[in-house]
Protein backbone atom coordinates (compact mmCIF):
# COMPACT_ATOMS: atom_id res chain seq x y z
CA UNK A 1 0.00 0.00 0.00
CA UNK A 2 1.48 3.68 -0.82
CA UNK A 3 2.18 5.73 2.16
CA UNK A 4 -0.73 8.26 1.07
CA UNK A 5 -3.33 5.40 1.20
CA UNK A 6 -2.96 5.20 5.08
CA UNK A 7 -5.27 8.23 5.20
CA UNK A 8 -6.24 10.60 7.59
CA UNK A 9 -9.42 13.40 7.25
CA UNK A 10 -8.22 16.62 7.30
CA UNK A 11 -7.66 20.00 4.81
CA UNK A 12 -9.40 22.04 2.20
CA UNK A 13 -9.97 23.63 -0.53
CA UNK A 14 -7.99 26.95 -2.08
CA UNK A 15 -9.33 30.05 -4.30
CA UNK A 16 -6.12 31.42 -5.50
CA UNK A 17 -6.64 34.71 -6.83
CA UNK A 18 -10.35 33.89 -7.77
CA UNK A 19 -10.95 35.76 -10.74
CA UNK A 20 -7.36 34.86 -12.31
CA UNK A 21 -7.40 31.27 -11.43
CA UNK A 22 -10.57 31.35 -12.93
CA UNK A 23 -10.33 32.69 -15.96
CA UNK A 24 -6.88 31.62 -16.63
CA UNK A 25 -6.06 28.63 -14.74
CA UNK A 26 -3.26 30.87 -13.21
CA UNK A 27 -0.89 29.03 -10.29
CA UNK A 28 0.93 30.23 -7.61
CA UNK A 29 4.40 28.90 -9.53
CA UNK A 30 3.94 31.04 -12.57
CA UNK A 31 3.53 34.34 -11.32
CA UNK A 32 6.72 35.94 -9.80
CA UNK A 33 4.46 37.48 -7.25
CA UNK A 34 3.01 34.42 -5.69
CA UNK A 35 4.59 33.57 -2.42
CA UNK A 36 4.47 34.88 1.34
CA UNK A 37 5.11 38.75 -0.09
CA UNK A 38 2.22 38.54 -2.44
CA UNK A 39 0.16 37.26 0.47
CA UNK A 40 1.07 39.90 3.00
CA UNK A 41 0.33 43.09 0.36
CA UNK A 42 -2.84 41.06 -0.84
CA UNK A 43 -1.48 40.51 -4.15
CA UNK A 44 -2.52 36.79 -4.01
CA UNK A 45 -5.58 36.14 -1.79
CA UNK A 46 -6.12 32.63 -0.25
CA UNK A 47 -9.13 31.23 0.99
CA UNK A 48 -9.94 28.28 2.76
CA UNK A 49 -13.25 27.02 1.86
CA UNK A 50 -15.19 24.03 2.95
CA UNK A 51 -14.34 20.22 2.32
CA UNK A 52 -16.76 17.74 0.72
CA UNK A 53 -18.25 14.70 0.91
CA UNK A 54 -16.12 11.78 -0.46
CA UNK A 55 -19.38 9.97 -1.50
CA UNK A 56 -19.70 6.04 -1.36
CA UNK A 57 -17.68 5.08 -4.62
CA UNK A 58 -14.04 5.78 -3.60
CA UNK A 59 -11.37 2.86 -4.05
CA UNK A 60 -8.23 3.16 -2.45
CA UNK A 61 -4.88 2.24 -4.00
CA UNK A 62 -5.93 3.21 -7.52
CA UNK A 63 -3.32 3.41 -9.75
CA UNK A 64 -0.46 5.79 -10.55
CA UNK A 65 -1.16 7.08 -14.04
CA UNK A 66 -1.98 10.70 -16.07
CA UNK A 67 -4.57 8.43 -18.95
CA UNK A 68 -7.33 7.18 -17.07
CA UNK A 69 -9.91 6.78 -19.65
CA UNK A 70 -9.07 2.93 -20.23
CA UNK A 71 -10.60 3.97 -23.92
CA UNK A 72 -13.75 4.79 -22.79
CA UNK A 73 -15.54 7.04 -25.18
CA UNK A 74 -16.52 10.56 -24.57
CA UNK A 75 -15.01 14.40 -24.88
CA UNK A 76 -11.42 14.16 -24.08
CA UNK A 77 -10.68 16.60 -21.33
CA UNK A 78 -7.45 17.42 -19.36
CA UNK A 79 -7.90 18.24 -15.60
CA UNK A 80 -4.79 20.77 -14.41
CA UNK A 81 -4.71 20.44 -10.63
CA UNK A 82 -2.35 22.91 -8.40
CA UNK A 83 -1.60 21.85 -5.34
CA UNK A 84 -0.67 24.76 -3.05
CA UNK A 85 0.27 25.56 0.80
CA UNK A 86 -2.99 27.36 1.94
CA UNK A 87 -0.26 29.83 4.04
CA UNK A 88 1.70 31.28 1.57
CA UNK A 89 0.38 30.12 -1.55
CA UNK A 90 3.90 28.43 -2.30
CA UNK A 91 3.36 24.80 -4.41
CA UNK A 92 4.04 21.51 -2.86
CA UNK A 93 5.84 19.38 -4.81
CA UNK A 94 4.92 15.82 -4.68
CA UNK A 95 1.66 15.87 -2.99
CA UNK A 96 -0.34 12.99 -4.45
CA UNK A 97 -3.54 14.16 -6.38
CA UNK A 98 -6.30 11.04 -6.29
CA UNK A 99 -9.59 11.59 -8.55
CA UNK A 100 -12.09 9.46 -9.53
CA UNK A 101 -15.26 10.12 -11.49
CA UNK A 102 -18.20 8.42 -13.41
CA UNK A 103 -17.49 7.67 -17.41
CA UNK A 104 -19.93 9.36 -20.03
CA UNK A 105 -22.79 6.56 -19.33
CA UNK A 106 -22.53 7.44 -15.19
CA UNK A 107 -20.90 4.51 -14.39
CA UNK A 108 -18.21 4.14 -11.85
CA UNK A 109 -15.55 1.45 -12.01
CA UNK A 110 -14.76 -1.18 -9.40
CA UNK A 111 -18.21 -0.67 -7.48
CA UNK A 112 -21.79 -2.24 -7.51
CA UNK A 113 -20.48 -4.93 -9.15
CA UNK A 114 -18.70 -2.83 -12.39
CA UNK A 115 -15.66 -4.34 -13.32
CA UNK A 116 -11.86 -1.97 -14.75
CA UNK A 117 -10.57 0.82 -13.32
CA UNK A 118 -11.07 3.10 -15.65
CA UNK A 119 -11.82 7.15 -14.42
CA UNK A 120 -9.51 6.44 -10.74
CA UNK A 121 -5.85 7.47 -10.88
CA UNK A 122 -3.42 9.09 -8.90
CA UNK A 123 -0.48 11.47 -9.90
CA UNK A 124 2.34 13.17 -8.05
CA UNK A 125 2.30 16.91 -8.06
CA UNK A 126 5.54 18.37 -9.87
CA UNK A 127 7.52 21.29 -8.54
CA UNK A 128 4.54 23.46 -9.69
CA UNK A 129 2.21 21.67 -7.94
CA UNK A 130 0.47 20.43 -11.04
CA UNK A 131 -0.57 17.54 -11.28
CA UNK A 132 -2.33 16.31 -14.59
CA UNK A 133 -4.85 13.84 -15.66
CA UNK A 134 -6.37 12.85 -19.01
CA UNK A 135 -9.74 11.73 -18.71
CA UNK A 136 -12.69 12.39 -20.73
CA UNK A 137 -15.89 14.76 -19.80
CA UNK A 138 -17.56 13.24 -16.78
CA UNK A 139 -21.17 11.64 -17.34
CA UNK A 140 -23.94 11.93 -15.56
CA UNK A 141 -26.35 9.64 -12.85
CA UNK A 142 -29.39 9.90 -11.09
CA UNK A 143 -29.29 12.93 -8.29
CA UNK A 144 -25.97 14.67 -8.83
CA UNK A 145 -25.21 17.17 -10.75
CA UNK A 146 -21.55 16.15 -13.36
CA UNK A 147 -18.86 16.33 -10.73
CA UNK A 148 -15.20 14.97 -9.97
CA UNK A 149 -13.85 13.80 -6.59
CA UNK A 150 -10.54 14.57 -5.70
CA UNK A 151 -8.36 13.73 -2.74
CA UNK A 152 -4.98 15.30 -1.93
CA UNK A 153 -2.41 13.21 0.56
CA UNK A 154 0.37 14.33 1.61
CA UNK A 155 2.55 12.23 3.71
CA UNK A 156 0.26 9.57 4.66
CA UNK A 157 -2.67 11.85 5.08
CA UNK A 158 -5.40 13.02 3.16
CA UNK A 159 -4.89 16.91 3.72
CA UNK A 160 -8.23 17.41 1.21
CA UNK A 161 -11.09 15.96 0.16
CA UNK A 162 -13.61 17.57 -2.59
CA UNK A 163 -15.44 17.10 -5.24
CA UNK A 164 -14.83 19.51 -8.47
CA UNK A 165 -17.78 20.91 -10.86
CA UNK A 166 -18.53 22.19 -14.06
CA UNK A 167 -20.48 24.84 -15.40
CA UNK A 168 -24.23 23.83 -16.74
CA UNK A 169 -24.27 25.67 -19.70
CA UNK A 170 -21.05 24.23 -20.94
CA UNK A 171 -22.11 20.28 -19.74
CA UNK A 172 -25.27 21.27 -21.98
CA UNK A 173 -23.12 21.77 -24.67
CA UNK A 174 -20.86 18.83 -24.35
CA UNK A 175 -23.88 16.31 -23.98
CA UNK A 176 -25.79 17.50 -27.05
CA UNK A 177 -22.94 15.60 -29.03
CA UNK A 178 -21.97 11.42 -28.41
CA UNK A 179 -21.89 9.69 -26.40
CA UNK A 180 -23.47 12.00 -23.87
CA UNK A 181 -26.81 12.67 -26.37
CA UNK A 182 -27.86 9.06 -26.38
CA UNK A 183 -28.92 9.90 -22.31
CA UNK A 184 -30.84 12.90 -22.57
CA UNK A 185 -32.56 14.37 -19.59
CA UNK A 186 -30.13 14.82 -16.98
CA UNK A 187 -32.08 15.26 -13.28
CA UNK A 188 -29.64 17.63 -11.98
CA UNK A 189 -27.73 21.10 -12.00
CA UNK A 190 -25.58 22.55 -10.04
CA UNK A 191 -28.11 24.64 -8.21
CA UNK A 192 -30.27 21.72 -7.29
CA UNK A 193 -27.52 19.77 -6.36
CA UNK A 194 -27.17 18.55 -2.49
CA UNK A 195 -23.79 18.64 -2.24
CA UNK A 196 -22.93 21.70 -4.68
CA UNK A 197 -24.89 23.90 -2.60
CA UNK A 198 -22.90 22.97 0.47
CA UNK A 199 -19.65 25.26 -0.93
CA UNK A 200 -19.20 23.75 -4.48
CA UNK A 201 -19.04 27.18 -6.07
CA UNK A 202 -15.76 27.13 -4.94
CA UNK A 203 -15.12 24.39 -6.45
CA UNK A 204 -15.77 25.32 -10.07
CA UNK A 205 -13.30 24.55 -12.44
CA UNK A 206 -12.42 26.87 -15.08
CA UNK A 207 -12.80 25.08 -18.48
CA UNK A 208 -11.69 26.03 -22.32
CA UNK A 209 -11.69 24.61 -25.31
CA UNK A 210 -8.98 22.72 -26.60
CA UNK A 211 -8.89 20.81 -29.90
CA UNK A 212 -11.84 18.39 -30.12
CA UNK A 213 -12.04 18.59 -25.97
CA UNK A 214 -11.44 20.57 -23.17
CA UNK A 215 -9.18 21.84 -20.39
CA UNK A 216 -10.30 21.95 -16.91
CA UNK A 217 -8.09 23.66 -14.29
CA UNK A 218 -8.25 24.65 -10.23
CA UNK A 219 -6.05 25.45 -7.49
CA UNK A 220 -6.45 23.44 -4.47
CA UNK A 221 -4.67 24.85 -1.54
CA UNK A 222 -4.05 22.56 2.12
CA UNK A 223 -2.71 22.75 5.22
CA UNK A 224 0.43 20.08 4.65
CA UNK A 225 -0.56 18.45 8.33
Amino acid sequence: MHDFDRLTRRGSLLTLGGFVAAAFGWSASESAGAGPSAVATGLVTCVLTPEQTEGPYYVANEHVRRNITEGRPGTPLTLRTTVVNASNCKPIKGAAVDIWHADASGTYSGVLGNTGTFMRGIQRANAKGLALFQTVYPGWYRGRTVHIHVKVHIGGNVVHTGQLYFPDSLTDVVYAHSPYSSRPNRDTRNATDSVYRNGGSKSMLAVHKSGAGYVASIAMGVHRS
